[in-house]
């Protein structure tokens, strides 16, 4: 089988391979890719009655066939394009004239477009790029790159420290210097430390001067992974050992930091534009970066196997019913309640457990609110994206090293209630705030939402009822069932499937208080074994023949 293969540089390479044949990073693989993208066995070329296909080996980057995702997918075509991490390849031929495989290696049919002893092609001159890296690809006897090897990371970490004195960032005033002439000055100094002196072979400096560069003065390896929209969360372990969330499955990723103290540094440049710290005194944070993805960090000796990071990823594209809809997330007819519900402004609370997507409905929710309505919101962290003009996002704060200046979610909700809001978001429920904002929900507020952590709808309850009594006015708990009673109308519980996806499992509506207990019907729910089923009992909110509709 004939292929024409195409770098990450644009430069190509005709090959034939013989069948069937394995891709990936491994030397011992037929077609040898190296590249942090590629995983060591990421895809084979299979052979079955007399045609080809490709199949996926579980990759976490996969395989795309002429711009389509496939796990396993054919007949392949002249013509057809693979692209497996960056690389591109085209197929140009299914002839028989293939070389043997009893060196497990790639032949090239043609002349080489480089002579045999130098590497498979010459890298450009040294660029700094997105990605932090500069990927080639080898025939099936070269060595693994040495970006997978101690020496390249050896290197890495004294480069890293040797660029950070020659910069002096800790006596600068980085306040008048772009990110962009930080960024060149780093990486032309970083060039003058590597012509200096560099173990690492000639071939790879560029691949070490880029990562260098990107972890000193920029994210480093989160760079790719928040630039790359598949990736959902990414959760740093230790700095050698991290994971990412892809279609609501984890995976190990092949991306590291150099050392602990690189992985501090790139903490320390998050939260300072954030005016927060993260220090032995205060060993956790909370933060958002510029992109608004949630950012969490703890320290050791808290995080006993070192600097621990976790960041939650939101959706660039703002969502919309119809995508939850694509998705298979909720029915239309659930999608028509949930809309109906919001413009007759019912107070709505979102349930489910983390990572079941509590936040993404609630900004869904949002679309459903007419435009000449004030909304304010209120959360820790802020996270809510909503698409109204007239939308004022409030954010608490934490105390500063002297313990003073801390602004909390119930004082923001009561300078909320005198910015004169339509609706109130509160973003999650931890505490005493839950009875204000009952209380604003009972007092002209009415299409207020929040959500909170809770796997079923009156686990949900249960805990509304605890964080009202947290707020410290000694109230009878029956008292405090009818203020919950009176204010919610709707509780929308979410979950998540063991095989990662994310979905509405269960629409009920609080009915009141009997027997001293707060009354559920459930409008609709999930039960895998029928999808999605309405009830058939009629709402006070939504009647039943306007849901069906």
């Amino acid at each position: 089988m004939n292929l024409e293969l195409e770098s990450e540089l644009g430069a190509t390479r005709l090959c034939a391979v013989s069948l069937p044949a394995l891709i990936g990073r491994d030397p011992a693989c037929d077609v040898v890719l190296p590249s942090w993208r590629i995983a060591r066995q990421h895809a084979s070329l299979l052979q079955r009655a007399g045609a080809v296909y490709i199949q996926d080996h579980g990759s976490l980057t996969g395989v795309q066939l002429n711009g389509k995702r496939v796990y396993d997918d054919g007949p392949l075509r002249l013509g057809d394009v693979l692209v497996l991490g960056g690389f591109k390849l085209r197929i140009t031929g299914f002839g028989q004239e293939v070389p043997s495989r009893s060196d497990g290696a790639v032949s090239s049919l043609k002349s080489p477009l480089v002579a045999p002893e130098q590497p498979s092609f010459v890298l450009e001159e040294p660029r700094l790029t997105a990605q932090g890296e500069q990927g080639f690809f080898t025939s099936g006897q070269a060595d693994l790159p040495v970006s997978d090897s101690e020496l390249f990371r050896q290197e890495q970490q004294r480069l890293h420290q040797a660029l950070l004195s020659a910069l002096e960032l800790e006596r600068r005033d980085l306040s008048r210097v772009s990110d962009k002439q930080l960024e060149q000055e780093a990486f032309d100094c970083l060039g003058r430390l590597i012509q200096a002196q560099c173990a690492v072979p000639k071939h790879e400096q560029a691949r070490l001067q880029a990562s260098v560069c990107a972890e000193a003065v920029g994210l480093g390896p989160l760079e790719p992974l928040l630039a790359d929209t598949s990736v959902s969360e990414i959760m740093v372990n230790h700095y050698d050992r991290v994971f990412v969330e892809q279609a609501g499955r984890l995976q190990a990723h092949p991306l590291v930091f150099s050392s602990e103290s690189a992985l501090r540094a790139i903490i320390d440049r998050i939260l300072a534009p954030l005016g927060r710290r993260l220090d032995i005194s205060s060993p956790a944070v909370d933060g958002r970066l510029a992109d608004g993805s949630r950012f969490h960090a703890v320290l050791p000796p808290i995080a006993v196997k070192g600097t621990c990071v976790t960041i939650r990823k939101f959706p660039k594209r703002r969502l919309g019913l119809e995508d939850l809809l694509q998705t298979g997330s909720l029915s239309p007819e659930m999608a028509y309640f949930l809309q109906q519900a919001v413009q007759r402004r019912c107070n709505i609370l979102v349930s489910g457990g983390t990572g079941t997507g509590k936040t993404t409905l609630l900004n869904v929710l949002s679309t459903c609110i007419d435009s000449g309505e004030r909304i304010v919101t209120l959360e820790d962290a802020a996270e809510l994206q909503l698409q109204h003009s007239n939308w004022v996002a409030l954010e608490s704060r934490p105390a500063n090293a002297e313990g003073q200046g801390q602004v909390d979610i119930r004082s923001l909700l009561r300078q909320a209630l005198r910015m004169r809001p339509d609706r109130i978001v509160v973003g999650e429920c931890r505490g005493a705030e839950a009875f204000d904002m009952l209380s604003a929900m009972n007092t002209g507020h009415e299409g207020s939402m929040g959500t909170l952590h809770a796997n079923t709808p009156r686990d949900a309850l249960s805990r509304l009822e605890g964080m009202v009594l947290m707020a410290g006015l000694d109230l009878p708990l029956l008292v405090v069932r009818e203020h919950i009673a009176r204010a919610l109308h709707i509780i929308v519980q979410l979950s998540r499937l063991p095989n990662g996806k994310r979905l509405v499992h269960e629409i009920v509506e609080v009915t009141g208080i009997e027997a001293q207990r707060i009354q559920l019907q459930t409008l609709y729910s999930y039960r895998p074994e029928f999808g999605f089923t309405a009830s058939g009992l009629r709402s006070e909110y939504v009647s039943p023949s306007e849901g069906q509709a």
